[in-house]
């Protein structure tokens, strides 16, 4: 056994929930570094260790820990022979390419600042990403319109980027393979001014601009060590053993779950690189690569649900989370009557790590998230800043008035205004809502944002929704309220349709009923629209924002 786990915490093993939290802490190593202390250091004591298993329909490759030293050396000496150095932000935007993980951990090695986005990106969102972080490098695939959008962003910029393409050749930008193979294997640590220090910003990510221009959420290196929680107590992973997350690289759970945390404590990750997404086609890669843990955003389930699965041997996988979203109940009843398992969810944001989870020792509770991570003080504060009663509901708020703590966010980088807004009077303020109950546990109730208020009832999506996704002939839905001069809004329904059903008058009216019966009467859909789709964000996250101010089309 070599898991580094004991170098970042001051116990491995704890006996209950109640023993986790009231007894965790973490030991951040001074000037600690992801790329040095953990990928290199297994290197050192176990090189032949497995790091990640990358497939795509065609190839297959297998990295151990000594291959990422290796190769994030080259990379990182090739990155600096382009005047890449500390605190220089590095764009990369590579779906599921293995060279991610490399450059990833090539740009922590230099100190400089990597910022992880979406392919999805259109030539509006790169001008406005390598505007306002400074941008010097891109690192990218060839999608659809990225390259001469981002040839097009030098031009109305009026500067030049370092352009760096991986598994294709332009002319005007350097090929990824080419020029690493070029490269020293050696990349001694960075001393002096050039050092790294653990206090200092190493990733970016543009959040997902819900509302307004995306905010940059710089974490610091600590950020890496904070995700130990998520992978070891929540996903549940063993050394040695194969995790799996479903996440594009553009989000921020594909740090989450396919590189920090797990690697820390030992366990290899597992990639699939698809080019569209099928269920069947992922469950067959997870299976043939005898993934140990998983852990998938609750749309996933929902499709998965709908195939059949029956085909499938989940022998070799041992565990099952979610996040991004609550699950519904129906999803996980159907899941573990395929599978067995019960999967556990969990909470955080962009700005944090694991926040809330139902964490390995703790029973899963129907529509809850689970409970506070040790490494946080979470409360519920009402609009004057008060903590709530058990049951009501409130804001959900750390406590940061004895520092930051290990996981949370530095700032909304070169923005103090929006800073200043969430961080104020000793908490940091996420603007999600939420209740606990007797038990202590947390059940999410909906962004800020995105709570109806119809006739005095405040009202939140999810529930909503989950009493719509029980009727078999719904395969999503989105809740939103709707301006009403009456009521103030009333509630709506944007729904997909599953395979076989057709939009009625008589099936509208079904949901409607059905969403009678299920909850409240006064939270069912007064209107209800069937839509072929529902816009979403690359994490998979219903954009509710867009259905609220479009026209109904049913």
């Amino acid at each position: 056994m070599t898991s580094l786990i004991g170098n970042f915490v001051n116990r491995v093993d704890f006996k209950s929930y109640k023993d986790f939290y009231d007894n965790f802490e973490f030991n951040v190593p001074k000037d600690f570094n992801f790329g040095f202390d953990v990928v290199d250091e297994y290197a050192r004591i176990d090189p032949d260790k497995k790091a990640l298993i990358w497939c795509d329909d065609y190839e297959k490759r297998v990295f151990t820990f000594l291959d990422m030293k290796k190769l994030s050396n080259q990379t990182a000496n090739f990155f600096k022979s382009q005047g890449i150095n500390k605190g220089d932000a590095v764009l990369l935007t590579l779906k599921n390419r293995y060279e991610f993980w490399i450059c990833m951990v090539a740009l922590h090695k230099i100190g400089a600042i990597a910022i992880p986005t979406t392919h999805m990106v259109k030539l509006h969102d790169i001008v406005y990403r390598v505007e306002s972080a400074s941008i010097k490098m891109v690192v990218t695939v060839e999608e659809d319109q990225l390259l001469p959008d981002f040839e097009q962003c030098e031009k109305e910029l009026d500067i030049e980027l370092k352009k760096v393409l991986v598994n294709s050749f332009r002319d005007g930008w350097f090929n990824f393979d080419n020029e690493i193979a070029k490269m020293s294997e050696e990349f001694e640590r960075p001393t002096g001014d050039e050092a790294t220090h653990e206090d200092e910003t190493f990733l970016i990510y543009f959040s997902s601009g819900t509302t307004g221009n995306p905010k940059m959420v710089a974490h610091a290196h600590t950020y890496a060590i904070g995700h130990l929680i998520t992978a070891k107590y929540w996903h549940n992973v063993v050394e040695d053993g194969v995790h799996h997350t479903s996440a594009d690289t553009g989000w921020g759970k594909a740090v989450w779950g396919n590189l920090y945390g797990q690697w820390i404590a030992g366990a290899a990750i597992f990639i699939y690189d698809y080019v569209r997404f099928n269920g069947l086609d992922l469950m067959e890669k997870i299976i043939e690569n005898k993934v140990n843990t998983f852990c998938a955003p609750p749309t996933i389930y929902r499709f998965l649900i709908k195939e059949d699965l029956s085909q499938f041997d989940f022998s070799d996988i041992q565990y099952a989370t979610t996040a991004g979203e609550p699950l519904p109940p129906e999803v996980f009843k159907r899941f573990k009557e395929f599978t067995g398992l019960e999967i556990k969810e969990g909470f955080g944001q962009t700005e944090t790590t694991l926040s809330l989870a139902t964490f390995i020792w703790m029973e899963s509770k129907t529509g809850c998230v689970g409970k506070p991570s040790p490494a946080f003080k979470i409360g519920l504060l009402d609009e004057e800043g008060n903590p709530v009663d058990i049951g009501s509901e409130g804001e959900i708020s750390f406590d940061v008035s004895g520092g930051r703590p290990v996981g949370l966010f530095k700032e909304y980088y070169r923005n103090q205004e929006k800073t200043d807004e969430a961080w104020y009077n000793g908490y940091y303020h996420c603007g999600d809502t939420a209740y606990v109950d007797e038990d202590g546990y947390y059940t999410f109730v909906g962004r800020n944002d995105d709570i109806i208020k119809s006739s005095g009832y405040r009202i939140g999506p999810y529930e909503v929704e989950n009493a719509v996704i029980s009727r078999p002939s719904v395969l999503e839905c989105a809740i939103t309220g709707v301006d009403d001069e009456l009521r103030g809004q009333i509630v709506k329904a944007t729904i997909v349709l599953a395979k076989g059903y057709k939009p009625s008058e008589e099936l509208k009216k079904e949901i409607q009923d059905h969403v009678k019966h299920e909850t409240a009467p006064y939270k069912y859909p007064r209107m209800v629209e069937f839509v072929e789709e529902l816009p979403k964000t690359i994490s998979g996250k219903i954009q509710r924002k867009i259905i609220r101010t479009r026209k109904s089309i049913y």
